[in-house]
């Protein structure tokens, strides 16, 4: 199956149902079925922001399953868009100058039993069973 390797907090967002939509500046044509690994990384200053939400934030693990159902351009109308429909979420998705990127859109999202493995750069297969 398909592997993501997304920075914390935003991997445990996704998993918890807050954040619908990952960032990349590249594109996507794969629709699917598809892990969510929560990598070694950690977007400190982010982490901050969402200390109200009282998340665990695991690292090298592979914390939930979902599916990635459209790759959009990201535009300054979406950017807005998504600003306003949660502001601590996407805050300065729009003051990003000239960052030109994408979002993949991730929708059926599951939890599962972490699972722990090293990540990897763009999407990656990991052999993994229901």
């Amino acid at each position: 199956m398909k592997v993501i390797t997304i920075k914390q907090p935003w991997a445990t967002l996704i998993a918890e149902g807050y954040k619908e939509y990952e960032f990349r500046i590249w594109k996507t044509k794969y629709r699917g079925d598809i892990l969510i690994h929560a990598g070694k990384s950690i977007d400190k200053k982010a982490m901050n922001r969402f200390k109200h939400l009282n998340l665990e934030y695991p690292v090298g693990q592979i914390i939930a399953k979902a599916t990635i159902t459209d790759c959009i351009y990201v535009d300054e109308e979406f950017a807005q868009k998504m600003c306003k429909k949660d502001p601590v979420v996407y805050k300065g998705l729009i003051n990003k100058g000239d960052w030109d990127g994408y979002g993949f859109k991730i929708e059926n999202v599951e939890k599962i039993n972490p699972i722990e493995v090293n990540g990897k750069l763009s999407l990656w297969d990991y052999d993994y069973e229901n």
